[in-house]
C-alpha cells in the first residue's frame, strides 16, 4: 500500500500523484472519465484536482463540465469520504475574478456540480492583484467557517502576494493557505524555484505542481520526426527545439532504462522528490495512460539520478 503524504499543515493526507481533471468533459467523455477515476482510486489514489472553468474552452461547453463528471462519479460510487477533492475559483465564464461576492457564489456553484456539501481544497485559480488580499482571504475564511471548504490554497500567484496573504491570515487569525499549485516541471523550473519556492518552504506550504509533464513532452512520446495525435501536441513539441529539452530527454531515457520504467514515471519521480513538493498533478485521457503516472508512487530515484536530471534541466 502506497503511503499517503501529509498536505502541508492541513489534516489532509494525499496520494503522491494528484489526478488532473482538466480532461474530463474535454478529451475524455463521461464513460472514459469514470474508467480513469475508477482505475486511479483502485490503485490507492485519493486526490482529484479540478477547477470550475474546466473545460469552458471547448466549443459547446460552459465550464463546470469536469466538476459535474466528478460529482456524478462520486454519487455513483458512494465514495465521497474516501476522496480529496480540489477545485478552483476565478476563471469560470459566469464567475470571473476574486471579489468576495464572486468567491462565495462560485463556491456554491462548484458544490452543486460536485454534489457535495464541502470542498476539501479550494484554490484561487489566478490571482487578481487589484483585489486586496484582505478581501480574498476574508471571503475564503467565511467559506471555511461555514464548513463549505476544509482548506484553502493558491495557484498562479507571485511570491510577494503569497507572502502578503499568509501574513494577513497569521495576523488576523483567519484561514491560511496550506498549499500552492505552481507551474513546475523538468523543463520549466524558474516558474517555481526561487521566490515562490522560498515562501512555500518557509511557510510550510505543500506544492502541488501543474504541467508536471509539460503538456505531455515529458512522457517521452515527442521525438524528432514523430507526430503525436493530441490536443496539446503543439505546446509539448516546442520543447524539442530547445537544447534543454533534448538534454532532459536523454537523461530521462538513461534513468528510465536503469529502472525499466516509463519516461513519464521518472519525470514525475524527479518532481515528487523536490523540496516542498507533495504531489505532482498529471491527467490521463484513457486507462492505458495511467500506469506510467501511478508508477511515481513506487519509484525512488538515487541521489545520483536526481542530480543527473537536475543538471540536464539547468
Amino acid at each position: 500500500m502506497t503511503s499517503l503524504r501529509k498536505l502541508g499543515s492541513s489534516d489532509l493526507e494525499v496520494f503522491p500523484l494528484a489526478l488532473g481533471g482538466n480532461v474530463f468533459g474535454w478529451t475524455a467523455d463521461q464513460e472514459q472519465s469514470f474508467a480513469v477515476l475508477d482505475t486511479y482510486t483502485a490503485a490507492g489514489g485519493n486526490f482529484v484536482d479540478s477547477a470550475d472553468s474546466y473545460s469552458a474552452w471547448v466549443e459547446g461547453n460552459q465550464g463546470g463540465e469536469s466538476e459535474t463528471i466528478i460529482g456524478k462519479w462520486i454519487k455513483a460510487r458512494g465514495n465521497r469520504s474516501d476522496v480529496v477533492i480540489a477545485t478552483k475559483v476565478s476563471q469560470h465564464p459566469d464567475y470571473q475574478g476574486l471579489s468576495a461576492a464572486n468567491i462565495k457564489a462560485a463556491a456554491d456553484a462548484s458544490l452543486r456540480r460536485l454534489g457535495t456539501d464541502h470542498i476539501d481544497l479550494y484554490y484561487t485559480h489566478f490571482d487578481q492583484p487589484e483585489v486586496p488580499v484582505e478581501e480574498i482571504i476574508g471571503a475564503l475564511d467565511e467559506l471555511v467557517r461555514a464548513g463549505k471548504v476544509r482548506h484553502i490554497a493558491a495557484s498562479n500567484i507571485s511570491a510577494e502576494r503569497l507572502k502578503e496573504s499568509l501574513d494577513f491570515s497569521d495576523r488576523e487569525g483567519l484561514a491560511r493557505y496550506v498549499a500552492l499549485q505552481p507551474h513546475y516541471n523538468l523543463v520549466s523550473r524558474d516558474t517555481y524555484e526561487g521566490g515562490l519556492e522560498n515562501v512555500a518552504e518557509r511557510s510550510g506550504l505543500a506544492a502541488v505542481p501543474y504541467y508536471a509533464l509539460a503538456s505531455g513532452f515529458l512522457t517521452g512520446k515527442y521525438r524528432p520526426g514523430t507526430t503525436v495525435d493530441s490536443a496539446r501536441a503543439q505546446g509539448a513539441a516546442r520543447h524539442l527545439e530547445t537544447e534543454r529539452g533534448q538534454k532532459v530527454l536523454t537523461a530521462l531515457d538513461e534513468v528510465a532504462r536503469a529502472h525499466d520504467a516509463e519516461v513519464a514515471t521518472v519525470a514525475l519521480a524527479w518532481l515528487a522528490a523536490q523540496p516542498t513538493v507533495t504531489a505532482p498533478i498529471a491527467s490521463a485521457r484513457t486507462v492505458e495512460q495511467l500506469p506510467a503516472l501511478l508508477g511515481v508512487a513506487e519509484l525512488r530515484l538515487t541521489e545520483e539520478e536526481l542530480g543527473k536530471l537536475t543538471r540536464a534541466s539547468a
